[in-house]
């Protein structure tokens, strides 16, 4: 009797164990998908480091600025395709915290306009990715209905919109970003989603792409963005995408937002800016873009940057720190960005970062150094969210 007594009180035991186990268990993991569910981004089925992504990108602005450089890892002034190199590490001992990437010729071609291989593009944004660094992706794609360059000027957004005569060629094109995005794993074979900052028909105020405004409406570039987002998120479920709308230069609100998609299409608000950055007269402009950048990101809940800029091989030893930092970071406003992004170190005559013996080298280890910026050594995890 005693013997049958234990064992029903053990079978009580264990079922009591399981339960309180499944019921703690569950009420976290509600609890967790209640979190990620009050973040508010684009795709409402973001995938949860996408989405702690944007939230610490909001929550950073308020600490610092993250610094970034376009194609850090593939090249440098006097290099190519060399393992773990950088220009910015090799100069300051960090690399950057940002990482920009261009997804021009993909689909037909192995590598893009500025002959980096996108095979190992993705090793290199995998490698990034695990050291916790972030990835943005750019997009200068041809003409398609000319097949010129993007700098081809012919306006082409109404023949790739549905109906167009061109809308299944771009449907192709799309299809081919989808396919690397969703190639782009935190390993091999089975690991979850990297996530990106997709920045697709940038600088479109100005008149040298072929998606820019003085070549198309501004309704037919919104419903460009809207399509593209749609068939990115909805048709291709894509879940790992943040997108990023960065005007070139603009003089108010109203401007910013002419072609300005909409708060259910945009999850950063972006200023490309290389005009203002090259005079000390000028600094003060972008002084003032960021702020009213900033303010409409702070209008809509969403996370402004500075997503591309630099001065041309840098001749000012003091430039880093003196003109660039000085004129962000001393205005309580503009210096909320979350990041700044400089371009690619292509050649001798093309380059926007310092390379070691470069003049500028020592001030960029101070704008380093400067408690503003934060560097991928300085990163806190951005993928996760705290507890």
């Amino acid at each position: 009797m005693k013997k049958n007594m234990k064992k029903v009180y053990g079978k009580i035991t264990t079922i009591v164990l399981v339960t309180t186990v499944f019921f703690l268990s569950t009420s976290f993991l509600f609890k967790e998908i209640d979190i990620y569910q009050q973040i508010k981004t684009v795709d409402k089925k973001a995938t949860k480091e996408t989405k702690a992504l944007y939230q610490n990108l909001k929550k950073i602005k308020e600490t610092g600025i993250l610094f970034g450089h376009q194609d850090d890892l593939a090249y440098g002034v006097h290099w190519k395709a060399e393992k773990k190199r950088s220009d910015v590490k090799e100069v300051c001992g960090s690399y950057p915290a940002v990482y920009g990437w261009e997804l021009a010729w993909l689909g037909n071609s192995t590598h893009n306009l500025d002959s980096v291989s996108f095979e190992k593009m993705k090793r290199w944004i995998r490698e990034s990715y695990k050291r916790g660094g972030i990835t943005t992706l750019s997009w200068h794609m041809n003409n398609p209905k000319t097949g010129g360059s993007a700098w081809d000027t012919t306006g082409a957004i109404k023949d790739i919109l549905p109906n167009g005569s061109k809308h299944e060629f771009y449907k192709k094109r799309l299809d081919a970003v989808a396919e690397f995005i969703s190639s782009l794993k935190s390993r091999w074979l089975f690991g979850h989603s990297i996530p990106v900052v997709f920045r697709p028909f940038h600088e479109h105020t100005g008149g040298w792409f072929w998606w820019g405004k003085p070549n198309n409406s501004p309704e037919d570039y919104i419903a460009l963005w809207r399509f593209t987002v749609e068939y990115l998120r909805d048709t291709k479920q894509l879940h790992n995408v943040l997108y990023a709308y960065s005007p070139d230069i603009v003089d108010s609100k109203e401007q910013y937002l002419e072609c300005y998609p909409g708060d259910d299409y945009v999850d950063i608000l972006g200023l490309d800016d290389y005009h203002d950055v090259s005079a000390k007269e000028r600094l003060p402009d972008l002084t003032k873009r960021l702020r009213m950048v900033v303010e409409l990101a702070d209008e809509k809940d969403k996370v402004a940057a500075l997503t591309e800029t630099g001065y041309e091989r840098i001749p000012q030893e003091n430039w880093w720190t003196d003109m660039l930092l000085k004129h962000i970071k001393e205005d309580p406003v503009a210096s909320r960005i979350a990041w700044m992004m400089v371009w690619r170190n292509g050649r001798t005559d093309h380059y926007y970062a310092p390379y070691e013996g470069h003049s500028s080298a020592d001030n960029f280890i101070k704008f380093k150094e400067d408690p503003v910026t934060i560097f991928e050594d300085d990163l806190p995890k951005m993928y996760r969210l705290k507890e």
